[in-house]
């Protein structure tokens, strides 16, 4: 697990558009990174649009959903529900992989690996402030908000 106060691993992928983002563009904001397992399925849904319902309260905070989703699927992602933020493609699963998110899961005694549901809090100089590991979807907004707050 990544520890608070340690550097953010570097993160540089395609987003929704098709365009490469890394967190170094965000440099000068707090940026939330979040892993979701699966755009537009009950759980992933529910934790971008809590997401897109409060960014008006985090001020220059920045959102970025990261899924191993190919760009296509998060645009579509994206413009069915309004997001609004970027969404970032790791198809090949590299950045869950540094963050430690990328592991071994089962549903009806089957193994697979697949991304456990996180989210973590960056800082203006790339250090983390929050990680919030195996964390349930409709925390995430509040845990951010309550972030912020300290």
């Amino acid at each position: 697990m990544l520890k608070i106060g340690a550097k953010a691993p570097a993160i540089s992928l395609l987003d929704q558009n098709g365009e490469k983002i890394s967190l170094k563009d965000f440099a000068k904001s707090k940026v939330l990174v979040y892993f979701y397992p699966k755009a537009d399925t009950p759980g992933c849904t529910m934790q971008s649009c809590l997401l897109r319902d409060i960014r008006k309260k985090i001020g220059k905070t920045v959102i970025i959903g990261i899924s191993p989703d190919e760009s296509a699927k998060q645009l579509k992602f994206d413009k069915k529900y309004g997001l609004g933020f970027t969404l970032l493609a790791d198809t090949e699963h590299k950045v869950a992989k540094s963050y430690k998110v990328w592991k071994k899961k089962s549903m009806y005694g089957r193994e697979y690996m697949g991304i456990e549901r996180s989210a973590f809090l960056i800082d203006e100089k790339g250090k983390i402030l929050q990680a919030w590991y195996k964390v349930s979807p409709k925390d995430t907004p509040t845990n951010l908000l309550e972030a912020l707050e300290k």
